[in-house]
């Protein structure tokens, strides 16, 4: 275990040029490569502490913001800001993975995906180059999936409220109780996928292919008093890898002790023995794959 943990900001160039705020978090030696995705409209510094975590037991962790999120807003208005979730994942992430692999010269990274940042993996400009995924209250956000109230709730978000917003004000405000601000390229395309059967995958039938790509571990966390990543929508998350090997961790806050996980508790200090370590485990226990070069 490492006792000492560095971290540095640094600008992340996405594919396309644009340059988007990033932290490096480094352990004494070399580290095991780890990108965190953060979910939507949450700034990087939100898994800080968790990534300093994981730092100091060896790991060497990357964070960043998505274009139009936190550091990576710019300027101007987020109505003219180009690149929806797609570019998240294509542009963004592909960028940190690039960066990482050039970093510590290690071929494959394991990845912490929370909400979007799970479900975007399979489209990495390289999905195959995945050591590991670790999804924490990733979901499909298929509409149709919730019941009941929240069912009706989701309907009447992401068939208009969502998109009427957007397009009126040209992005969604944070008070909506979804984060930061979300760009309007991003909601229309997010809205869009909560629309369509089968969710992003069904928005573009072709990226079945990719997501088959995914060879590598994958572990999907949900919890029992989270309304955005109820236990259905992780199950139905952990099926669009069909070339991985899956498992589903479901969990009831009575079972750590504690009232409430919810949708963002994951990564409070509050789990460092508990969530925290688990995960770490399980990380620790897929590090080796990270040199390899085969699947």
């Amino acid at each position: 275990m490492s006792l000492h943990a560095m971290s540095q900001d640094f600008t992340l160039t996405a594919k396309d040029g644009t340059p988007l705020a990033a932290t490096v978090f480094r352990p004494q030696g070399d580290g095991v490569p780890v990108v965190i995705h953060s979910a939507t409209a949450v700034p990087r510094g939100y898994y800080a502490k968790f990534a300093r975590h994981l730092a100091e037991h060896g790991f060497l962790v990357v964070t960043f913001d998505y274009r139009g999120i936190g550091g990576s807003r710019g300027p101007g208005s987020l109505r003219r800001l180009e690149g929806g979730t797609t570019a998240w994942a294509q542009l963004d992430a592909g960028a940190a993975h690039d960066w990482v692999r050039e970093a510590t010269g290690r071929p494959r990274a394991l990845v912490v995906g929370h909400s979007i940042g799970g479900q975007i993996v399979g489209l990495l400009p390289e999905p195959q180059h995945v050591a590991a995924v670790l999804g924490v209250a990733a979901q499909s956000g298929y509409w149709r999936l919730w019941t009941g109230a929240r069912r009706a709730q989701m309907f009447l978000y992401m068939h208009a409220l969502l998109p009427l917003v957007a397009n009126v004000v040209g992005h969604v405000p944070g008070w909506m109780g979804i984060g930061e601000d979300l760009p309007r390229s991003a909601a229309l395309e997010w809205a869009r996928w909560c629309r369509t059967p089968g969710y992003l995958l069904g928005d573009d039938p072709r990226r079945h292919e990719a997501y088959a790509k995914v060879v590598c571990p994958v572990v999907g966390y949900s919890f029992s008093d989270d309304g955005f990543a109820p236990e259905a929508n992780v199950a139905t998350w952990l099926r669009f890898f069909p070339s991985a090997s899956t498992e589903h961790r479901h969990l009831e806050p009575a079972q750590l002790g504690v009232k409430a996980i919810g949708h963002f508790g994951f990564f409070r200090p509050a789990f460092e023995a508990t969530l925290w370590a688990q995960a770490r485990a399980w990380l620790q226990q897929h590090a080796g794959r990270t040199a390899r070069r085969d699947a």
